[in-house]
């Protein structure tokens, strides 16, 4: 199909096609487990301005570990089915397309990996117990409870000016939309530190799908969604029993230092990575610390 977002090199093995998952269909990026094996889900789940395409360099690990890969384009991105109004982008909505993969999927164990606005959702996911982790990898996103008390500070409120910038209406597509989505390349561009992470070739990637039709009124969604109904806000204790390892760059320019501090009072099996000099885009820019991290942590889970 001409109309994927990306299309994976031949010899990775990567596939990509269309997945139902409840009230939508994904584009779905997938790979099998290398030892054959169906019953184990890694299920990694992108952030804004991105795609699945994100996770090019850790669907490989995660197959040789013995995990069938699915990596989503969320509802809105890439080919993926884009529902119109604001409404469709609320956050019980994103996490039931999780769910609908999930249960499509038939895996008995999952896997849920997850950056930047995927790391949104999939907290909620944990926290909701939507369905069973044996695990929970978060890449720069703060839990709900730790994001709500960093909030309450000037410095982080002021990295978060963005936010309020997308609740004007249409202004943010124009400023992002122009000249075929410049302003998605300009802004994964400027908060990264290694910008050689960042060719043209792959900003390009992220340009096109953002140029789409709709694309970042969809993408954009998300975050006047948040902001109008509350979503994101603290519930309950936030406490979350599944193993649960977090991998933060600690040059990221939206999300304080602080933002990864304390997460351990809400996740007592908990392990965190700080990796310093790596922006926001950590997956990405650091790939091979990142994939050295991961392949350790999920040891614990090896048969």
């Amino acid at each position: 199909m001409s109309d994927w977002s990306w299309t994976p090199p031949a010899e990775s093995g990567i596939s990509v096609r269309m997945q139902a998952a409840g009230e939508v269909s994904l584009e779905l990026a997938e790979l099998p487990a290398a030892d054959g094996s169906t019953d184990r889900l890694a299920l990694c789940v992108h952030g804004f301005p991105e795609l699945n395409f994100s996770w090019r360099y850790q669907m490989p690990l995660l197959s040789a570990a013995g995990w069938r890969v699915w990596a989503p384009n969320l509802r809105g991105y890439g080919a993926s089915d884009r529902p119109q109004g604001v409404a469709a982008y609320h956050l019980d909505r994103l996490i039931g397309d999780l769910v609908g993969l999930i249960d499509a999927s038939g895996a008995k164990e999952v896997l849920l990996i997850a950056h930047d606005w995927g790391a949104i959702i999939s907290w909620q996911f944990a926290i909701r117990r939507a369905r069973p982790l044996v695990g929970l990898v978060i890449m720069n996103v703060p839990h709900p409870h730790v994001f709500a008390r960093e909030l309450k500070t000037w410095a982080q409120l002021k990295r978060s000016w963005y936010v309020y910038f997308f609740q004007l209406p249409g202004l943010p597509e124009r400023v992002f939309g122009r000249d075929h989505a410049a302003g998605v390349a300009r802004a994964i561009c400027n908060m990264a530190v290694d910008k050689s992470a960042f060719p043209r070739a792959v900003l390009d990637v992220y340009r096109k799908a953002a140029a789409r039709p709709g694309a970042l009124t969809a993408m954009i969604n998300y975050y006047r969604s948040m902001v109008r109904s509350g979503s994101n806000k603290p519930t309950g204790d936030g406490r979350i029993e599944t193993p649960t390892l977090m991998i933060w760059g600690e040059e990221d320019t939206a999300l304080g230092i602080g933002c990864s501090q304390g997460t351990e009072a809400y996740c007592p099996d908990f392990e965190i990575h700080r990796l310093p000099g790596v922006s926001h885009w950590v997956q990405q820019e650091a790939p091979d610390r990142v994939n050295a991290i991961l392949a350790g942590w999920i040891e614990r889970f090896r048969r």
